[in-house]
Parts: C-alpha cells; sequence; structure tokens
C-alpha cells in the first residue's frame, strides 16, 4: 500500500520505557516498507537521549533524535510531523510498546475502512503494585467513562485514538497541533481531523502497550492537567463536548456545595449522603469487580478511582474558573 511510513514518538525523561518502545517498533512484521522513526525528545534530563542514539548506532540508522526546547509535548509532535517524509504517519508515546504486527495491521484497516485515521485500544500496564493497581482502573468505564480506546473489544468509529496513524493527506489538511495544549492536544487534533470529513477507526486488531503512572502523585497531576485543558480545547470548539467530559466537574461541583451546605442545615449533609453513598456503592462494585482476579488491588482500587474523578474534576474547574476571569486571555 505504501513505500514508506514514519513513526514520530515525543518523549522526555523516558529512559524506563524508550528502548522497549523503540525495540517494538524495530521488531515489526511489516515489510517491504521504508520506516523511519523520528524521537523528538524534550531536553531529558536523563538516559533517554543516550538510549536513542545507542539503538541507533547499533541497531538501526533509521532512528532519528531531534531536540524539541520548548519541551512540550505538542512542539515535539509537530517538529516530527513537520520532518516526516512517509506516505502515513503514525504518533507513538515512548511510554508504550507496539504489538509485532501494529505498522502491517494499520496500514490493512486504513485500505479496509478508507478512514484518515486508525488506532486500537490500549492494554494497560504497570510495573509496580501502584502502577498495576492503576491500570486496572483506567481499563474500567467507571474510572475512564465511555474513552473506548481504553477497553473496547470491537471495532467501530470514534471521535479519538490514542496513537493513530494519519494519511498524509488528512496532516496536509488538518495541519498541525495546537502548541498551547500541554494536554488533550491529541483530542483536539481529531476533532478537527473529524471536522474535515475524515472517519477516525478503532480496530482491537491493532495492539499496543500502555505503561500507567507509577503513584498517586504522577496519576493526579496527569488528569487534572486533562481537566484543565479539556476547558481550553472546549473553548475553541464548543461542539466537541461530550457528556463524559462533564460528569467529573459536575461530581466535584456537587460534592463541594453539598460539603458546605451541611455545615449550615440538615438538608445539605442529606444532599452530601445522597452523592457519596451511591457513589461509594459504585466504587466498590467496579472495584470488586477489576479485583476479581487480583483481590489484592482492591483497597488500591478504591483509592484510584476517586482520585482519578477528582482530579479530573478540580482541573476542569480550575480551568473553567480561569476562562471566566480572563475571557480574552489566549487559549
Amino acid at each position: 500500500m505504501n513505500s514508506h511510513i514514519s513513526i514520530v514518538i515525543p518523549t522526555r525523561n523516558e529512559e524506563k520505557f524508550i528502548e522497549k518502545c523503540l525495540n517494538s517498533i524495530l521488531n515489526q512484521t511489516l515489510s517491504n516498507t521504508e520506516i523511519e522513526i523520528i524521537v523528538v525528545d524534550g531536553m531529558s534530563t536523563d538516559q533517554t537521549q543516550a538510549i536513542v542514539k545507542h539503538l541507533s548506532e547499533t541497531r538501526s540508522n533509521s532512528i532519528k533524535l531531534l531536540l524539541n526546547h520548548k519541551e512540550k509535548t505538542p512542539y515535539a509532535m509537530n517538529i516530527g510531523f513537520q520532518r516526516a517524509k512517509g506516505d502515513i504517519l503514525f504518533l507513538i508515546g515512548g511510554h508504550c510498546e507496539i504489538a509485532p504486527d501494529y505498522l502491517e495491521r494499520c496500514l490493512e484497516i486504513l485500505e479496509e475502512t478508507g478512514a484518515g485515521c486508525v488506532g486500537g485500544p490500549l492494554k494497560n500496564q504497570g510495573e509496580t503494585y501502584w502502577a498495576k493497581a492503576i491500570a486496572l482502573a483506567m481499563s474500567s468505564p467507571f474510572g475512564v467513562g465511555n474513552a473506548l480506546f481504553r477497553y473496547a473489544d470491537s471495532a467501530t468509529e470514534v471521535d479519538t485514538v490514542a496513537f493513530g496513524a494519519y494519511r498524509r493527506e488528512v496532516v496536509e489538511k488538518v495541519g498541525l497541533f495546537n502548541e498551547e495544549l500541554t494536554r488533550n492536544q491529541d483530542d483536539e487534533y481529531n476533532y478537527r481531523v473529524r471536522a474535515a470529513g475524515y472517519k477516525i477507526w478503532l480496530d482491537p486488531r491493532i495492539r499496543s502497550t500502555y505503561y500507567t503512572r507509577s503513584n498517586l502523585r504522577s496519576l493526579w497531576k496527569q488528569y487534572f492537567q486533562y481537566g484543565y485543558f479539556k476547558v481550553k480545547v472546549m473553548r475553541i470548539y464548543p461542539k466537541s463536548i461530550q457528556i463524559r467530559h462533564l460528569v467529573p466537574g459536575l461530581f466535584v461541583l456537587a460534592l463541594t456545595a453539598s460539603s458546605l451546605l451541611s455545615f449550615i442545615t440538615p438538608w445539605g449533609l442529606a444532599a452530601l449522603l445522597l452523592i457519596l453513598l451511591p457513589y461509594l456503592s459504585l466504587n466498590i462494585f467496579f472495584s470488586l469487580r477489576q479485583s476479581s482476579q487480583q483481590f489484592n488491588y482492591l483497597i488500591a482500587l478504591i483509592i484510584i478511582f476517586p482520585t482519578l474523578h477528582l482530579a479530573y474534576g478540580c482541573g476542569f474547574w480550575f480551568g473553567l474558573i480561569q476562562a471566566i476571569l480572563h475571557p480574552k486571555k489566549p487559549i
């Protein structure tokens, strides 16, 4: 189908995972296709750059290392896309490994569906106790809503995918990533892809493994930023709003309001209980469900689910309040 494909990998301080990521790309089943691998590093302070250079020298000179002096992810994506020469452009996270037939499957499914972009569901994986528990939580609809790329088991058209494969014509028409978005830049980009008339297709035959955050602090920061930058995306494209984007913010609002009212009136306490009791019941139910084969993660899951929801909701409100107070501030 294609004579040349490009793989863009934004990185910053990925010394624990970048070798696994690159080896998974170098060990692909795809043949008779030229592959260039562009690692765009955000000035890592660990051994990421050294590892990439070593693999380029010892395994494949198709690996190119470029520097992203502004450090943020969308700048790296744009540097990579501008330098890429392929007919199909892949975005792969430095925090993941792709299956041996990943590239081959993407090309096949692009051909089958005629989609502008294709991707597959992530298999969440952790290397420590908390990372494994976080992986379980991020594989549950209760944890991540209807973000199908986190857990879908059937092929379907979607609004976004992780680690997508884009036709060059799509990139040429849609343009580059919004560099003001530290997070959610792929959501915003994929909204523009769909608005341009292209289909985004998710297929479980396209397999990859994503290594989750390893502790609650980094998980909170990640999901707080998701909520915060979702507001920025909504300001640009109000029609992109979906129910799953609003639920955590509404949960935080209801929880905060009822907590404050509980000090003033019994009705406030009643409202708080009406919110907390169903939520705790759902939390325990899904924690039991996710830990049914690994019961030692039950308590961790009971803690992680509200971490996901509260972090996203607090980030959402922080972004919304900032937008209200500074409506003319650039996105």
